[in-house]
Formats: C-alpha cells, structure tokens, sequence
C-alpha cells in the first residue's frame, strides 16, 4: 500500500512544471517572447528571446511567476526535509545528508531570488539565484544519484539509481549548453536548453515519489521532559519519523 507522502514530490514538479508554461504562454499571448521553436533574430522592438527569467519579467506573466517560484520553493523544501529524515537512520555517510539538505536548501532560497527579482530590473540578485538554484541544485542532483544506489532501499535503489543518473547527466548537458550557446547569440537554441535544464530538474525530484511511497511522516506532540501530551494539553511541537521500510 502505498504512502499518500509519494504524492508530495509528485505535485510539486506539475504545479511548477504548468505554472512555468502558463508563464510562457502568457508571454507570447502579450508579445513580449518569441515562441519556442520560432526562427529567432532581435531587431529594435521585436520579440525577446523565450528564457524563462524574461518570460517571468513584465506583467501579468511576472505575477504569475513570482508566485510560482515562491510555491515551488517551499514544496521543494519539505520534500528535500522529508527525503534527509528518511535517509537519516539508514545512510553511514551523514555529511552527505547534511549536505544535501543545506545545498537544496540554498537553492530554494535561490527560487525565491529568481522569482522575486525580476531580471531586467535587479540583474545581479536575480542572476545569484539563478546560480544557486542550477548550481546547488544540478550538484543535489549527483549527490542523491549516488545516495540512491548506495543505500538501495527496497531493491529499487540499482533502478532508479541508473534513472537518477542519467537525469543528472541530462540537467548537465542542458546546463553547460545553455551557457555556452548564450555568448555566441544563439539565444533561441540557448532558451530551449534553459526549458529543458528545467523540465529534467522537476522531473529528477518526482522521482522520489519512488521511495517516499515506502515511508509515512508523523508529527508527534510532546512536553519540554519529553512525556506525550495529551490532547486537552498545551502544544509543544517536536517531530518524529517513524520508517515503514
């Protein structure tokens, strides 16, 4: 039977993958973007190049992305919690653990820059989060690859170990293209990576649908000595995990 939990990392990559679409297509509806696809070459008041920070930056498509990036960041820190709490009792290498949670952490806050600074108006702060979300996150993705198959939970971890790697390997390419093709002006060629960069990455954290249908999270209420409250008691909030493996 599986936990309601493998739905987490589920909705999260479609509620950002649509939303970032409606972005998109909300930026070629108003004509601030070229399509994807489209022979592109700018001259003075034509269409900008389709990459997702400029689709996201004139309104109405940049309140729609703002609040995207700023949902998306904070699904994508309880499923990064969650996956260090499920890890916790079962990895020898906790640094790698700990890492990974402050890296994607990093990299959520780096969400909140990219959709709340929009690029044409705060270049630098938009660009750090663009960095820290594709560069701590492209690096969270290689750690929990090799997190997978050395824990091999359940038998599955030889699988999607091997899926997690090659998603990996696919952010990667996108990624190094993406900024190679930039400087050389092939700005459409350079767009499509950036939207493929990101569609890897949404679906690389789906994947952990895959073992948090194995687990179930509980929250469990207890006093400052420790003793279980009952529920005619004040909270005091501390959490426990409990693995169904």
């Amino acid at each position: 039977m599986w936990s309601p939990w493998a739905l987490l990392p589920l909705v999260h990559s479609v509620i950002t993958g649509a939303g970032l679409w409606v972005v998109y297509f909300v930026a070629v509806y108003d004509e601030k973007i070229a399509p994807l696809g489209s022979k592109y070459k700018r001259t003075n008041g034509s269409f900008y190049p389709p990459y997702i920070s400029i689709a996201g930056n004139f309104p109405p498509a940049s309140c729609i992305f703002s609040q995207v990036m700023n949902l998306s960041a904070f699904l994508g820190f309880i499923v990064v919690v969650l996956r260090y709490l499920q890890l916790k009792p079962i990895l020898d290498k906790q640094w790698l653990n700990v890492g990974c949670l402050v890296a994607f952490s990093a990299g959520c806050f780096g969400m909140t820059l990219v959709g709340n600074f929009q690029l044409f108006a705060e270049e630098m702060i938009h660009n750090l989060g663009t960095f820290m979300t594709f560069g701590l996150g492209t690096l969270f993705c290689w750690v929990q690859s090799y997190i997978t198959l050395k824990v091999n939970m359940q038998n599955e971890g030889r699988k999607a170990g091997v899926l997690r790697f090659l998603l990996s390997g696919s952010i990667t390419v996108s990624m190094i293209l993406h900024f190679s093709l930039m400087p050389q002006g092939l700005h459409m060629q350079a767009a499509q990576c950036q939207w493929a960069l990101v569609m890897f990455f949404l679906i690389f954290l789906g994947t952990f649908a895959i073992e948090f249908r194995h687990n179930r999270f509980e929250t469990v209420v207890t006093d400052n000595s420790g003793r279980p409250v009952l529920p005619s008691e004040p909270f005091a909030g501390v959490t426990r995990y409990r693995p169904e493996l």
